[in-house]
C-alpha cells in the first residue's frame, strides 16, 4: 500500500489538465462495458516512477538530447558497442531497478484479479508490471531484468551479472550524466574504455539484456500469441503509448479490423487518435484509479 499513498514523480511527465469529468465518465463507461478488455501500455505509464520515455514532448529523450537508442545490429557486430552499452547501464542499474509501480500498474492489476482485464501486453522493459503483480501479461519487448546468451541462450537475472561486472571492475567509478529510458546512464568514451565485459560463463558466448533493440523485430511466435489474446477480447485500451512504434501499433490495427472499441489515454496526440473510439489526454496515474 506504500506505492498506492506515494507521490507521483512528474520530472519526466508532459504538462497536461487534470482529468475532465466528462472524460472520466466516457472512460468508465467504454470500462463498464468491456468484458474481456485488452490493455496495452506504453512508457507513459512508467513516466510517473521516475523513468524518462522517448518521445515526451519537451521531458522525453529525443527532446531532450541528440542520443540514440543502442541498435541491435551494432551490439551484435561491435564489442566496443557492447562495451559501451553495458558500462553505461552498469552505472544506471541500481537507480533504474529500484524503480517502483506507480498507481497505474496498480489499477491494472486489480483489474486483472476482478476478471475485467483479459489480457495486458507491455512495450516496457522495466518490470514494473510484474513487480505490481501483474500475471496476464505480455512483455513484448523483453524485460532487462533477464540476461541471456546469444550463443547458448543461457539465461541469468541481470542483478547477478552485475555481481559479475563489480568483480572484474573492482577499483573501475564513472560519475553519471542523466539517466536514459532503458536504465543506462551517459558516459563519455574516454570514461568506457577500461571497462571489463564478462562473456557466458556456460560458453564464452555474448550476453544480452532479453531486450528487443531497435532494428531488431519480436519472435513471430509472441505475436501469433498477442493476436490470439486480442481475438478473445472485447474492447482495447491504450495506456501511455504514442503507438509510434509498428511492433505495438499492429494489435491496435488489429482491433480495428475487429471493430472493437479502442479507448487511448495518452499524454499527446498518438497514430490511432483517426479511428480511436475515445481519446483521453490525461496522466494514467491519475485517470485510471478513478475508474471503479
Amino acid at each position: 500500500h506504500s506505492v498506492s499513498r506515494a507521490s507521483p514523480n512528474l520530472t519526466f511527465v508532459p504538462a497536461c489538465l487534470p482529468p475532465d469529468p466528462v472524460e472520466v465518465e466516457e472512460l468508465q463507461r467504454f470500462v463498464s462495458d468491456s468484458k474481456r478488455l485488452f490493455v496495452m501500455t506504453g512508457a507513459g505509464i512508467s513516466t510517473e516512477s521516475g523513468i524518462p520515455d522517448y518521445r515526451s514532448e519537451g521531458v522525453g529523450l529525443y527532446a531532450r538530447t541528440d542520443r540514440r537508442p543502442v541498435q541491435h545490429a551494432e551490439f551484435v557486430r561491435s564489442a566496443s558497442a557492447r562495451q559501451r552499452y553495458w558500462a553505461r547501464n552498469f552505472v544506471g542499474w541500481p537507480q533504474f531497478s529500484s524503480h517502483q509501480p506507480n498507481k497505474a500498474h496498480l489499477v491494472l492489476r486489480d483489474w486483472e484479479k476482478l476478471g475485467k482485464l483479459h489480457w495486458l501486453v507491455t512495450q516496457n522493459v522495466d518490470a514494473l508490471h510484474t513487480k505490481a503483480g501483474s500475471q496476464r501479461m505480455t512483455e513484448l519487448h523483453g524485460c532487462t531484468h533477464r540476461v541471456f546468451c546469444l550463443a547458448c541462450g543461457d539465461q541469468i537475472l541481470r542483478s547477478e551479472l552485475q555481481e559479475h561486472f563489480e568483480a572484474l571492475n573492482p577499483t573501475w567509478k564513472a560519475e553519471a550524466f542523466g539517466v536514459a529510458p532503458d536504465g543506462d546512464v551517459f558516459l563519455t568514451d574516454e570514461q568506457v574504455r577500461n571497462f571489463q565485459v564478462p562473456a557466458c560463463r556456460k560458453c564464452g558466448g555474448i550476453l544480452k539484456p532479453d531486450v528487443t533493440f531497435f532494428g531488431d523485430s519480436v519472435s513471430q511466435e509472441k505475436v501469433s500469441f498477442v493476436h490470439q489474446r486480442l481475438a478473445e477480447s472485447d474492447s482495447m485500451l491504450v495506456a501511455g503509448s504514442s503507438m509510434q512504434v509498428y511492433s505495438g501499433y499492429r494489435f491496435a490495427l488489429a482491433a480495428r479490423e475487429k471493430k472493437l472499441p479502442i479507448a487511448v489515454l495518452n499524454i499527446g496526440p498518438t497514430r490511432l487518435d483517426h479511428f480511436a473510439s475515445l481519446k483521453l489526454n490525461s496522466r494514467c496515474g491519475e485517470l485510471l484509479p478513478l475508474i471503479v
